[in-house]
Order: C-alpha cells, then structure tokens, then sequence
C-alpha cells in the first residue's frame, strides 16, 4: 500500500522533548515503511523521522491550537496525497477537511479525551471518517460515537533503556497541570519516604501558575523540579527511578509515559483513572490506587515487582510497535479493499 501519514504542526516528528503524539506517529510511519510499504510522512520540515517527508512549515508552530498555522499545514497535506491509498491523519482539522476529498480514504486517531468540547467534531464526521481509539476509557463518556477500531499505542524496546532503578528515586514526568498532578506525587512519595524527581513540561501560563501555587510551596531537597528534559534526559531518568508516579485526577486516554516506563523496566503506581487500567497490570507491572495513602502504602512494595516483567510488556507484548503497526496496517488494508 502507499500510506500516507499527516502529523501534527506542533512538534517535530520524532520529537526532541515533550511530545506523545509525534512519538506515536514517528513509530508507526516508521513501523509502516519497515513492513514495505510506501509511506509519506507530511510533518515540519525540521523533522528527522527515517521516511520520505514533505512540509510547509519549516519548523513547528509555536501558537498550539491555533486555527491558521494548522490549516495552512492541513490544506498543503491534503494537497500532497491524493494518490495514496490511505490517509493516516493525526491532525484536528485534516479529517474534517477531507470532506474535499471524498474518493480520499482518511483514517483519523483520537488522541485527546472525548468527555468535553471534543467530542462534537467526531461525532459530526464518524459516519465518514473511521477513527481509531487509542483505549476503551476514551470512549466511555461517548459511547454513541462509532469507532472502526480500539488500538493501544505501542513502543519499540530497543530505543529505552533497561534500568535497574539504581537511582533510588520516584519519576513524576508529564505537564505541569492539576489533572496529571505532580502535588499528588509529592504528596505520596513524603509519605513513602521516598525522594521524587519531577521533570515536567511547564509552558503554557496555567501551567506556570499551577506549579507556582500548588507545587513549588512543596518542594525539598528531596523532592526537586527539573524542567522540562530532553530524549535522553528523559531516557536516564526512566531507567534509574524506582517507579513512575501517575496519579491522574483525569480521563486519561492513554497516557505514553506509562508504556514509556514499563519499556525500561520501570514498574507503574497510577489511580485507578482513564486509561490506567488497561495499562497496568496490578500487582505485576505496577499498582492501581485510589489515591494518595493507598499510593504510598503501594511505593513502599514497588522492590517486590519483577522489573523484566514490565520490560517484557513492551519487548515482547501488549504494547510492542510491531502489534501497534500490525494492528494499524489490518485496518488499512480493509478500508483499501
């Protein structure tokens, strides 16, 4: 087949820093190729993903969210894969601007939660634009919206490291915001007696505020914020933490920081919200709380967790790209017949 993959214009493909989606679409564009098909990736120009790219934009746009830099992205794209056989669109706005296009087969991901605003938008083109779910909580709060398919992100094991957690600390990573809850993972870990290392994204000025009132007031020489990090920051910082701390206040859809983890060998302590539970297998790969206390009673325990079991998850298993790209490619070739 010839696929056609449109990202988003936010992030460069891989991304360097914070960046789930881009993740998810350099493994599959990527996943696709190494399955020999003919992929295009239609990304930022900086992008350095190992597939045949095309842009309008140079570099990503820095206004995330913003209608015109997407559209002119959007509409360029569209532009530049009318003779492909499937379109992946990982966009917002691409798969309601494929109604141009109707002899076009656009496939969209969700990748954003659907119990608010955006929902509306899917439930207006699901009747001709089949949308992948990324985990069955995704689709609770909408449950009348049609899913051509539930496909949980995967990872290539090769590219994480395999940690020991010799670094002896607790991991918070994700945004500065209070649905992902980096306060809550102070909290547990000060209960544990654990030190917690925060490396989060904090650009936006809700973040900032965020972290200014709930979360600077808690910090300590055991507990220390380190920005937001890079690839390989990030990468060291997975593979010598104890565990990851995820305690989400939030219908999760996925939540790539989890699998992120597991592929280090690093075991997973969640609330039992969104997506956790068909991430985490308790009592294997991590624990499922319901919150702070019963967290940091499940930390205390996190030595009696087989680290190859978590590695296992992504190496060998449930969240491997070559089941992520397998999965994909069998809905493809059913919307190309």
């Amino acid at each position: 087949m010839r696929i056609a993959v449109i990202a988003p214009p936010w992030t460069a493909i891989p991304p360097d820093g914070y960046g789930g989606i881009e993740l998810v679409v350099d493994r599959l564009a990527t996943g696709f190729q190494e399955a020999g098909h003919e992929v295009m990736l239609f990304a930022t120009g900086d992008s350095t993903c190992p597939v045949p790219t095309q842009w309008t934009l140079a570099e990503p746009d820095q206004r995330m969210g913003s209608v015109v830099p997407e559209m002119r992205h959007v509409m360029a794209a569209y532009d530049a894969v009318q003779d492909f056989d499937v379109v992946h669109d990982h966009t917002m706005a691409g798969p309601a601007y494929a109604a141009r296009y109707p002899d076009l087969k656009v496939v969209t991901t969700l990748h954003g939660p659907l119990d608010g605003e955006l929902g509306d938008p899917y439930l207006r083109i699901c009747d001709r634009v089949p949308l992948i779910a990324i985990s069955r909580a995704q689709c609770k709060p909408l449950p009348q919206l049609r899913v051509a398919r539930v496909i949980h992100h995967g990872l290539d094991a090769r590219d994480f490291p395999v940690g020991d957690g010799d670094g002896g600390y607790l991991l918070f990573l994700g945004r500065m915001t209070p649905e992902k809850g980096a306060h809550r993972a102070i909290e547990a870990a000060t209960r544990a007696g654990l030190p917690l290392v925060l490396a989060a994204k904090m650009r936006e000025p809700a973040e900032v505020e965020y972290y200014e009132r709930h979360v600077e007031p808690l910090l300590t020489s055991d507990t220390r914020y380190v920005g937001e990090v890079g690839v390989k920051d990030k990468l060291e910082l997975l593979a010598g933490a104890k565990a990851l701390v995820f305690p989400i206040r939030w219908n999760e859809p996925f939540g790539m920081v989890m699998i992120e983890a597991l592929a280090c060998g690093t075991p997973v302590v969640a609330f039992r919200e969104g997506s956790v539970p068909e991430v985490v297998d308790h009592g294997r790969t991590g624990f499922v709380c319901a919150g702070t206390g019963e967290m940091a009673d499940a930390l205390g325990r996190i030595d009696t967790l087989d680290r190859a079991a978590c590695r296992a998850e992504v190496a060998q298993g449930r969240f491997s790209t070559a089941r992520m790209v397998g999965e994909h490619l069998e809905l493809f070739e059913s919307l190309a017949a």
